[in-house]
Formats: structure tokens, sequence, C-alpha cells
């Protein structure tokens, strides 16, 4: 699933091809399950005409500012969303799609923004395609973006309103759940997702399954800063994963233990060169790596999972 850093490169391509620039026209295609409270007809003429002010994003929604009255679309990627320049292949989440290409129409999309200078007889348009092959992302309509759903119930933004370290250790020590639960839990981080999870969690050398309310005070001072190194990093390099460090798990967790040939990875190694063992385990419905050397459940909180049992 696309996490913080991909919306945020997706955001960023909207505002350098979009930004005081007019939507000419907009094709949609019919879905009602990807147009949430709006239909095709009614986004594309409440927004054609009108002038992209700045594109924002919160967490893993993104959304365009437009000038003039009238509502603003608000985008969630789902599984499988991404978005297409014509000519470009589409900015896809780690591996591209199978049937990706630069054919036009481009295969499950759902809306084509055609954008322009605000000029009647300027032929300079850009086309960009919103695309979500498994039909989970969601296209809305709001008057006022970051005050309403799903923004408005959103946890804090790794990037934009990190809240204070006091703040965020009550956020976690009220909690009896497993971290990367926790870390999962949208409204309580806004962005984090399966992989960036992981990584704050290896760099942090926290277990995925210790309970929250048995962090110390440097395991949650150390999380909270590896939230924000590792989506600011990934973030600074466009989510360009082949820019990511050889030491991120990122590069390693693929495919259980197999090596995807397109990485050409070296094996992740410990401080004192042995291979690291990259193990997994399933919570909040989700498949989580972690390195057993580094990464020890400690034993109250491994006392506490057995008696579940």
């Amino acid at each position: 699933m696309p996490e913080l850093p991909e919306v945020e490169r997706a955001a960023a391509l909207l505002r350098s091809i979009g930004t005081n620039k007019q939507i000419k026209r907009v094709e949609t295609v019919e879905d009602k399950i990807v147009y949430a409270d709006t239909t095709p007809d009614e986004f594309a003429n409440e927004i054609t005409g009108r002038t992209i002010k700045t594109v924002g994003r919160y967490g893993k929604v993104f959304y365009l500012e437009l000038d003039g009255k009238g509502r603003h679309p608000v985008l969630h990627f789902g599984m499988t969303g991404m978005l297409q320049l014509r000519g470009k292949m589409p900015m896809h989440y780690r591996e591209a799609p199978r049937r990706s290409s630069t054919k036009w129409p481009p295969p499950f999309v759902k809306f084509i923004l055609h954008v322009g200078p605000d000029s009647s007889d300027c032929e300079e348009v850009t086309e960009v395609a919103f695309l979500d092959a498994r039909r989970l992302g969601r296209i809305r309509l709001c008057k006022a973006p970051l005050a309403e759903p799903p923004i408005s119930n959103l946890g804090f933004d790794p990037i934009l309103s990190m809240p204070d370290l006091a703040d965020f250790s009550r956020g976690v020590l009220k909690r009896t759940c497993p971290i990367k639960v926790l870390l999962l839990d949208q409204s309580f981080s806004a962005g984090v997702g399966n992989w960036v999870a992981d990584e704050v969690l290896y760099h942090s050398r926290i277990h995925p399954e210790q309970r929250c309310n048995s962090l110390s005070e440097d395991q949650i001072k150390t999380l909270r800063h590896q939230i924000g190194y590792i989506c600011s990093f990934a973030v600074g390099v466009n989510a360009d994963d082949s820019k990511f460090p050889d030491d991120w798990l990122f590069k390693h967790r693929w495919g259980k233990g197999k090596t995807p040939k397109r990485d050409n990875n070296p094996i992740l190694r410990l401080s004192d060169g042995r291979p690291a063992t990259i193990k997994w385990v399933t919570l909040g419905g989700r498949t989580s790596a972690y390195v057993a050397e580094l990464q020890r459940l400690p034993r109250t909180s491994a006392a506490q999972e057995l008696s579940k049992v």
C-alpha cells in the first residue's frame, strides 16, 4: 500500500504540473465504490474550469485546493492507487504492476485531469490519471479538506504535526496493544503503514509484539525520533527506494527471505558481520518483519503473550 512517502511523491507531482494551472477538462469512469459520497459527473462538473492553488497531503490522503466556490478533491490511494502522466509509466509503489505501460488511457483509470494555463487559446495541456486496480481507493469532494473526514479523523502526521515527546509518550503508554498495531492505527500516526512501521521498529530496536504500556522512556524517545527520521528521509528522496540505505530493513523484508531479482541487495548483516535473521509475525492483519538479534521481546511481554494462548 502506498504510505506517507509515496503519497507525498504523488502530491509533489501534482504540485509541479498543476499549481496555478486550470483544470480544463475531466474525464471520468463510473465506479460506485471508489467515488465516495459523489458521482463521476458531479466530481467532473464541480472542479472543471477551476484553478489549482496548491496540492496538500495529510497522512495517506492528498487533496487539491482549488480557487472559487465549490468543494475540493480529496483522494486516497487505498492498496493499489497511483497516478500516471500521459506518456510516462505509472508512479507505482515499489514494483510496477504487470500490466503497466504508457498506453493511454491506462487500465484501471478512474479519472483523467486535463491541466493547462488559464488561457483559452493555449494548447499546452498536461494529462494525469488516477488509477486503482483493486478499487480500495476513494475519491471525495470536501468543502474544507483538513476539517472534514477522512482527514479530521486522523492522528498526527509525522512530517506536519509530530507531537512533543510528552504528548507522544502519553499517547503510547495509555495503550495495551502491541506497538506495531498502534503504529498502523491511522487515528494515532497518520501515514505510517506496514513498511514504515517495520522500518521504525527495526531502527528503534523494538520488537513489534512488545506492548505499548511496557515501553521504557528511552524506547519511546527513540521511537518518536525514528518515526520522524524514516518518513523525512523517504520523502527527501521522493520515495525512491533505490536511494534508501542498504542497511534499511526495506531492502531485505520482501518475499519472506527471497531477495527480489531486481534488487541485487547484499545480505543484511549485523555489526559483527554475521547475517541478520529476519523473521515474520502477523499483527493487526499485516505481516511484520523484524530482526531477531536486534528486536527482542522483553520477558514480561513474552509472558503476557503466552498467557493469552
